[in-house]
């Protein structure tokens, strides 16, 4: 009985930890203010380390973003140069089988980037593939003709969701979390970070939904939609005397390892606009680059492993400072976050600080959007650009 009683208890403590519980939108072009689709991937994983490998193994040459740890090749967020796009996030109400080898999210990602040109491929790929499919996830997404989907994924079956339908998108947008809509009622995860990020959404929608703002005001807030605080709030916060708060059910959690927003292009428009905005690390305290497909093995250094560091720079700096934030590793205590070293009323926290860089960044690489739209990118211009984004990210981590 007491072997029994532990089991559950354990079992219960894990299922509470909501690994692998990331938050996601896909936005039409017909709501953003320059038509170009965005799809937000916030990665929650226990993998601490991810960093973007380029592919270029058969097929489509692609982007991705992969584990540092180097052991299966895995794909969990990518877009190749046929302006294709993919993302995931686990669906936990979809599994209605004994099914015991499941967990091909990743493979399957990795390969509908070698093949795949548009979201019809993709569905025509999911048809193809053999049963059972070894996957329950939700997989978003995009390509450069204005397609823009969810796919609710079993071992057997999917179910698409157009986000251009507006009678099911009627704000130009779908949210998913760890649940499918055609999944088991009230069960899966991520249901208070669904009610989180609606309400993100939902004020973004006055300023317009672009990179910089979903990567700030999402992947970064700090809202509780059930505690109804909002911790970046002074007024609001309830732990303004200690400086510290029990972090539960924010977007951005202790297991939160990456964000990005993929920038599709306009109908017409050159697929290799297509922009990763790419922010590898803890998102509270990471700084986002854009990268592109086109520039192939020439990625920005940050971006990519490094042998010394065993993941990419930029996930390497903002994990340091994760490890500050999150101090506490003996019993509970990594669910017991540092609020003021992140956001303070002087503005010197190290979101502030960073979000700072990060904007000086977007104001490097939008000016020379327009000319790129009209003459496609230019690869030895970009060069120089990251060098100079380097310099303004390299100099805030030294700071910090």
């Amino acid at each position: 009985m007491k072997t029994r009683i532990v089991f559950i208890t354990v079992a219960f403590c894990l299922f509470m930890q909501d690994v692998e519980a990331c938050t996601s939108v896909i936005i039409s072009g017909r709501v953003t203010p320059d038509g170009r689709p965005l799809m937000w991937k916030h990665r929650d994983t226990e993998t601490p380390f991810n960093h973007m490998a380029f592919f270029n193994d058969g097929g489509y040459r692609f982007l991705g973003l992969v584990n540092s740890d180097g052991v299966s090749g895995d794909v969990w967020t990518g877009s190749n140069e046929a302006g294709f796009c993919i993302m995931n996030t686990a669906s936990f109400n979809l599994k209605n089988d004994e099914i015991k080898e499941m967990d091909h999210e990743g493979a399957l990602m990795r390969k509908a980037l070698s093949v795949c040109r548009t979201v019809r491929d993709f569905e025509h790929f999911l048809d193809t593939l053999e049963r059972p499919m070894r996957v329950e996830a939700n997989f978003g997404v995009i390509d450069a003709y204005g397609g823009a989907a969810y796919f609710e994924t079993g071992n057997d079956c999917y179910f698409k969701k157009d986000v251009n339908d507006e009678s099911l998108a009627p704000n130009g947008y779908l949210i998913y979390t760890n649940f499918s809509f055609e999944g088991r009622k009230d069960e899966g995860l991520g249901y208070i970070r669904f009610d989180n990020a609606t309400s993100v959404f939902l004020k973004m929608q006055q300023k317009g939904y672009t990179p910089q703002r979903i990567l700030q005001e999402a992947s970064r807030s700090f809202y509780n939609s059930r505690l109804g605080i909002d911790l970046k709030d002074e007024a609001q916060s309830p732990n303004r005397a200690s400086g510290w708060f029990v972090e539960q059910d924010m977007i951005p959690r202790s297991e939160s390892t990456a964000a990005i927003v993929i920038q599709g292009v306009r109908p017409g428009n050159d697929p290799e606009l297509t922009t990763l905005w790419t922010a590898l690390g803890y998102p509270p305290t990471a700084v986002a680059l854009p990268l592109w497909v086109k520039m192939g093995e020439n990625q920005p250094s940050l971006a990519v492993y490094n042998d010394e560091m065993k993941t990419a720079p930029l996930c390497f700096y903002a994990s340091r400072l994760k490890d500050k934030v999150y101090p506490i590793h003996r019993g509970n205590g990594q669910k017991y976050l540092h609020w003021r070293l992140l956001w303070n009323e002087t503005g010197n926290g190290y979101m502030q600080q960073l979000q700072g860089a990060e904007n000086k960044i977007f104001d490097l690489f939008l000016p020379h959007v327009p000319a790129w739209e009209e003459n496609g990118l230019n690869e030895v211009e970009i060069q120089k650009l990251y060098g100079e984004a380097t310099r303004i990210i390299e100099d805030i981590y030294k700071r910090l």
